[in-house]
């Protein structure tokens, strides 16, 4: 709709409750979509910053963070529908993650701790583990 039919149609009496109402739900959309885009990337933004102060090592923490953002986009609730993974690291089972604390399915920081003693456990590191997940795309 072009602004000027815009205007005539917001102008026309019987029509300016239609035009303000659409205004008004098409605003409404808008601010309703956002907190949850909001919510989702200060999410993500605290856990790297967990991680970041778990890890210490600023290249450690590249490699970590190049896992968790391919794996979940740093989404701790993120759920691999035909698998099962959950998480920020995508644990398989989702309920190994207890190990770290029981409050892993809501927690990142349980996910981080149990994500990194995975990553040195199988790999040695996290930098290890991001070297197999290059060339596997998994690991």
């Amino acid at each position: 709709m072009s602004a000027a039919s815009l205007l005539r149609t917001v102008a026309t009496p019987k029509k300016a409750f239609a035009g303000t109402a659409l205004a008004v739900a098409t605003c409404g959309t808008l601010i309703a979509a956002a907190p949850a885009q909001a919510a989702t990337t200060a999410s993500a933004s605290s856990a790297q910053v967990t991680a970041k102060k778990m890890i210490g090592d600023p290249a450690e923490f590249q490699c970590f963070s190049n896992i968790v953002q391919h794996e979940s986009s740093w989404n701790h609730t993120a759920t691999n529908a035909s698998s099962g993974a959950y998480g920020l690291v995508q644990a398989l089972p989702a309920s190994k993650m207890a190990s770290a604390g029981a409050d892993w399915r809501t927690n990142p920081a349980t996910q981080i701790e149990w994500g990194l003693d995975y990553m040195k456990d199988r790999y040695g590191s996290a930098c290890d583990a991001w070297s197999f997940w290059q060339t596997h795309h998994w690991y």
